[in-house]
């Protein structure tokens, strides 16, 4: 018997007309597995995503979600996840209490069991005593916080963030993935599409998705090990921009970008030294303040894969 996935998408594709949204997605997610999935903008991280939720059917391929096929039984599968989107999904002009009420009953929870969860979500979310406040006169995070609350209201299996935390302040974003942290500790699936690459680090596992396809899929150092062979040097310098034009001229320089204040030069081998790299551009008339080797970030393997897929 094989291993069960709480959610597990096979050639999984989506057509608009002659455009193709999604083309042939596979992959699965573990029970209890935080999963994320970058792209940029229309990328085809939304479309995926209510394809697996049941609100938009798949043109070809398959996806089961909590064992369910979103195809042939959508409605069983909405009754299995949790959903927030970036908008939060709640309605402003109802108070908080009267948000978690209105998804209690969607959700068809009895009066014992709103109770119980009623108090959870206030816990949670950290709404304790707000409970008459007007919704559209929450702060960002704890708007966020209760959306999520209201999402996991019926206790789903599996939960789908879309860009949760668009539009809410640093401190907010921590503590919101503390949650998510928890939740996937009690064994909650979660697929969650961000824009931040640093909240890609919180993933066991992260998928790259590219003008619909799948780029690139592994832990965050499986990624970064497409840079083995590919060292990344750091260059400060005052002049960047001369810096960049004499480093794109070394033939053994595959590419650069600008990194902050400094420049990320991807070499194609090992053989070039920073030492070098210095002199180089040293008797080129570009002064450096530092030339080093650095480990490579989450940024450098979404840049080097969103190239790579646009060849």
């Amino acid at each position: 018997m094989g291993i069960m996935f709480a959610i597990d998408v096979q050639n999984l594709t989506r057509r608009f007309g002659d455009f193709v949204a999604v083309r042939d997605l596979t992959f699965s997610v573990g029970q209890g597995e935080i999963f994320g999935f970058l792209g940029a903008n229309g990328a085809g991280k939304s479309t995926t995503i209510r394809m697996l939720c049941g609100l938009l059917r798949p043109t070809s391929g398959s996806a089961r979600v909590g064992g369910i096929d979103v195809s042939r039984d959508p409605e069983g599968v909405k009754r299995r996840i949790g959903y927030m989107s970036q908008r939060f999904s709640l309605y402003e002009k109802l108070t908080v209490d009267q948000n978690i009420r209105f998804f209690g009953g969607i959700y068809g929870l009895g009066v014992e069991r709103l109770a119980a969860r009623r108090a959870f979500v206030l816990e949670m979310a950290g709404l304790r005593g707000r409970e008459s406040t007007l919704t559209e006169s929450l702060s960002g995070g704890w708007r966020q916080r209760l959306a999520l609350g209201c999402a996991i209201l019926h206790e789903p299996p599996i939960v789908f963030l879309d860009e949760p935390t668009g539009g809410v302040d640093p401190l907010s974003r921590r503590q919101f993935w503390r949650l998510i942290n928890e939740l996937a500790q009690t064994g909650v699936t979660v697929l969650v599409t961000t824009h931040y690459l640093d909240e890609a680090e919180h993933c066991r596992r992260v998928a790259i998705i590219a003008a619909g396809a799948l780029a690139a899929l592994g832990t965050i150092g499986e990624l970064k090990r497409t840079f083995a062979d590919r060292p990344i040097v750091e260059i400060r310098a005052l002049q960047a921009v001369q810096a960049m034009r004499e480093l794109d001229a070394m033939p053994e320089v595959e590419k650069t970008s600008v990194f902050g204040t400094a420049v990320h030069a991807v070499l194609r081998s090992p053989n070039l030294s920073p030492t070098a790299i210095a002199s180089r551009l040293q008797q080129a008339g570009v002064a450096t303040s530092g030339v080093d080797l650095v480990e490579p970030s989450l940024e450098d393997v979404f840049l080097d894969v969103a190239e790579r897929s646009a060849k």
